[in-house]
């Protein structure tokens, strides 16, 4: 990897709420996974009982912090009557999920990966009254790569490990939900993209901060660039899937302060 032009974008899931009380999204706003709704910046959609937006791919922090405020910002203001909030976990009322219709239920349709195993992941048990809700970013630095290639694989689960380290164990400090990886955002997530990969160990929660957005852009990018100059920065740690996937917040700390990296800030 050398002298990549990296752009950044992200596809975060949001919950709605009513007087107190998680409602379901499916049906509120237009686009869905196949044909989501584009807007400025980006696009939206109804993902199962959460709303979703995609934004933009950004070449600069500013781009995109303002990519996803502007996206959200309209998402917002196509369901007033709700809050839509970004938190991890969002637990539903039985009898209400089992109104609800199976596409709105139902989960994993599109398999993702582990880059530890090189195994496809298990397909989450729905038969649960609650929902996570993920803040997963894109990575593109190619331009239609097969994403059966064995070598752009490779690369991608290079990129994957080294974000676990950078991102997924500083984001305990910040995000320590054990609920949300019942179902999804296990150490190693991710899915090979024809521009890059899709990181999809993230919950939503750094949506809701200014200074955490920007974090996960900075963050992101530090990753990338010590690929390029060849600083395996996850080769420094051990059990980083334990640390992750338990949220071991004592050891993230631990190994924040021994690595130098930066703290986020909520």
């Amino acid at each position: 990897m050398s002298k990549l032009q990296v752009l950044i974008g992200c596809d975060p899931e949001m919950f709605l709420q009513q007087d107190g009380v998680f409602k379901s999204a499916y049906g509120l706003v237009e686009g869905d996974k196949e044909t989501p709704f584009i807007v400025k910046d980006g696009a939206v959609q109804v993902d199962g009982m959460a709303l979703e937006f995609n934004t933009d791919p950004a070449a600069t922090e500013e781009e995109f912090v303002y990519n996803v405020n502007s996206v959200l910002s309209q998402l917002k203001e196509m369901v007033p009557e709700y809050r839509v909030l970004a938190v991890p976990v969002a637990t539903f009322d039985p009898d209400y999920m089992k109104a609800q219709p199976k596409k709105a239920t139902e989960l994993g349709c599109t398999p993702d990966y582990n880059a530890y195993t090189h195994m496809e992941n298990e397909r989450p048990n729905g038969a649960v009254n609650f929902r996570t809700g993920a803040g997963h970013i894109h990575i593109g630095w190619t331009n239609k790569a097969s994403i059966y290639s064995e070598d752009h694989l490779a690369l991608c689960e290079l990129v994957i490990k080294q974000m676990d380290v950078l991102l997924g164990i500083p984001s305990l400090l910040f995000d320590d939900s054990v609920q949300r990886r019942e179902l999804y955002g296990k150490a190693g997530a991710y899915r090979p993209k024809s521009y890059g990969v899709e990181y999809r160990v993230l919950s939503n929660v750094w949506v809701g901060s200014a200074s955490l957005t920007s974090w996960v852009y900075r963050t992101t990018m530090k990753a990338m660039r010590e690929l390029e100059a060849g600083n395996h920065i996850f080769e420094q740690v051990e059990n980083v899937q334990h640390i992750i996937n338990t949220s071991d917040v004592e050891a993230a700390k631990e190994i924040c302060l021994k690595l130098g990296l930066e703290i986020p800030e909520v």
